[in-house]
């Protein structure tokens, strides 16, 4: 009988073992926003839903989730992603002394919480990111290269190659994890070519919008870089109209005013030309007016030639008459 006992509470103790794990998981936060899949260790992750220390979330293709831990630091991930809880070491002052997550692949956006800057670390394949009271967006990609692009405040980010600090909005740095890493410079739609894929960063780009306050972080010029959708006919471009010419204003006609008819001149009938021998009206060859005394004498001439012949004709009529008689 006591064999049969002894049994039971090895088994008891067994079962209690195996679950203590799971019971003694501490949680450190909870889901506020979901969006097509998200699940964890236990299964679906849904809103409200708490996510433990240790805990693996990851997201579908599509699928999207928004964290907030116990101490106020927000954690988006996007599509395609994987992400372990790995440190967090809660105190009694609504803050932490540790935060460590190690995400493996996919996007994300950061900010912090209330507490300090050094207790927060992020572990990607190609280095970790240092975190001073800021927000930024990352990305992994399936091969470890890892970009950082800085929102607020400042970060640094730590590799095999060396440090690089992230001081100014919008200063991004790419890794490798065989140590390679480009300077800090500003972030531009090419970024997507050099990590090879299209959809990366895309709370950046608006591929993916977030909800809240820690949607309102963002923007870096990269709206342009978000893919269209297929299923969204892309309207005609606008053809801008041609600027016509303007004649300038043409003056109006101003109405013409009726003028009274004046009455008809009476016409005068021009004098006949004299003839030659008149001598009236005429000029000298020499363009002079008329010799109206050369004229006169000339015409007086003329008469004392009829005068003189008349006297002659008349003499010899008498002449004639005498010898008659």
């Amino acid at each position: 009988m006591w064999g049969w006992r002894a049994v039971s509470v090895a088994m008891l103790c067994i079962a209690l073992n195996g679950a203590w794990p799971a019971l003694a998981a501490e949680p450190v936060g909870q889901a506020v926003i979901i969006k097509t899949q998200v699940t964890g260790q236990s299964g679906p992750i849904e809103v409200d839903t708490r996510v433990h220390r240790n805990e693996r979330i990851k997201t579908s293709q599509s699928g999207l989730g928004q964290f907030v831990f116990r101490d106020g630091t927000k954690l988006a991930v996007g599509w395609g992603s994987s992400v372990v809880i790995d440190k967090y070491v809660f105190d009694d002052s609504q803050s932490v002394k540790k935060l460590t997550i190690r995400a493996a692949k996919g996007t994300f956006r950061w900010v912090s919480g209330n507490s300090s800057s050094s207790a927060y670390q992020i572990l990607t394949p190609a280095g970790t990111i240092g975190v001073r009271g800021t927000a930024f967006d990352f990305y992994v990609g399936p091969d470890g290269t890892t970009a950082v692009v800085l929102l607020n405040g400042a970060a640094s980010f730590c590799g095999p190659g060396g440090c690089r600090q992230l001081q100014q909005r919008c200063d991004c740095v790419v890794a490798k994890p065989n140590g390679d890493m480009s300077a800090a410079r500003r972030v531009d739609p090419s970024i997507l070519a050099t990590l090879g894929n299209q959809r990366a960063l895309p709370f950046l780009s608006g591929n993916q919008r977030l909800a809240g306050g820690i949607g309102m972080l963002g923007g870096c010029n990269m709206a342009s870089a978000a893919p269209e959708r297929k299923d969204r006919m892309r309207p005609p471009p606008a053809v801008a109209p041609a600027p016509q010419r303007q004649d300038p204003p043409q003056r109006q006609a101003e109405p013409q005013k009726e003028r009274p008819n004046k009455p008809d001149k009476p016409h005068h009938d021009k004098p006949d030309r004299p003839d030659k021998h008149d001598g009236h009206g005429r000029h000298d060859d020499d363009g002079k007016p008329g010799n109206h005394g050369l004229d006169h004498r000339g015409h007086e001439r003329h008469h004392d030639r009829d005068r003189d012949h008349d006297n002659d004709r008349n003499r010899d009529r008498g002449h004639n008459f005498n010898r008659g008689r």
